[in-house]
């Protein structure tokens, strides 16, 4: 990815740096598909808890390029599955997860037991922000 300037991060930090609704697009058979998921940002990636068996995760695991949308923002990534939530590779980031998401984490959607629990991460290769009249490309 081209690095983000310094105001962009900071702007990309309060906007989503906290739980957000984004919208996520994959592909599959070159037929489009987009979802609305939680998501959390930090340093020029995105994450969100999911089920390893989704259609999303299926989809990522055959072709990774992703584009997503949030609040005057526009992005292509490459989505990765991190694995389990609870594996100890993902702990800093897990109960990151878990503050930033605790308004809904522990409703019963979310199993933490099932290995099927992960952690994608959208790592972010370009994208263009939106704020205050100025236009931001990275």
């Amino acid at each position: 990815m081209k690095k983000m300037c310094e105001e962009a991060e900071k702007i990309m930090t309060e906007r989503f740096g906290k739980d957000t609704v984004i919208a996520l697009a994959t592909v599959e058979n070159e037929v489009p598909y987009v979802r609305y998921v939680n998501a959390y940002y930090e340093d020029g990636a995105f994450y969100v808890i999911t089920h390893a068996l989704s259609n999303k995760m299926k989809h990522m695991e055959r072709n990774p390029v992703v584009a997503i949308a949030g609040e005057w923002f526009t992005a292509h990534g490459r989505g990765i599955n991190s694995g389990y939530f609870g594996k100890e590779e993902n702990h800093k980031i897990a109960e990151k997860l878990k503050l930033v998401f605790s308004e809904w984490i522990d409703n019963g959607h979310t199993d933490f037991d099932d290995e099927n629990t992960v952690i994608l991460c959208v790592e972010l290769t370009d994208g263009l922000l939106f704020s205050h009249g100025t236009r931001y490309e990275f």
